[in-house]
């Protein structure tokens, strides 16, 4: 259970969402504030590139495989832009090689779809830890 204290340091921390998924868009968010945390979505890398939302973002979650700028190609324009942004992928495909790879060049975790609300706020709090 999180305490009021930490709840009101939480919740002024931004959880950036770039899916190209509807429903992990509809969803995510809404755990995040259970949570205690600010939460927006983006359909799309290029989306959240564009938007006023990257100086804010605290933490991105962050899908691998979307149409036009992929998740890793966003976390490399993001390290080419130098903003420094925890980022945990969050993927359907089951395959620890690329998790691994991910991890090695900088992600904080890489979580398997359907992931449990406990591995996502352990990484959120790994994430958080590491900004």
């Amino acid at each position: 259970m999180v305490s009021y204290q930490e709840r009101n340091a939480i919740e002024h921390l931004l959880v950036s969402i770039v899916d190209d998924d509807e429903s992990v868009r509809e969803s995510l968010p809404d755990l995040l504030r259970e949570f205690g945390f600010a939460a927006h979505t983006f359909s799309s890398a290029e989306e959240f590139l564009a938007s006023d939302y990257i100086e804010q973002t605290n933490c991105l979650l962050l899908d691998i495989a979307m149409p036009g700028i992929s998740g890793p190609d966003l976390q490399q324009a993001l390290r080419i832009r130098r903003q420094e942004i925890p980022i945990i992928f969050i993927t359907a495909q089951r395959d620890e090689a690329i998790r691994a790879r991910l991890i090695e060049q900088g992600a904080v975790e890489c979580l398997f779809k359907p992931f449990s609300e406990t591995a996502l706020l352990d990484a959120l709090n790994a994430a958080l830890r590491a900004e």
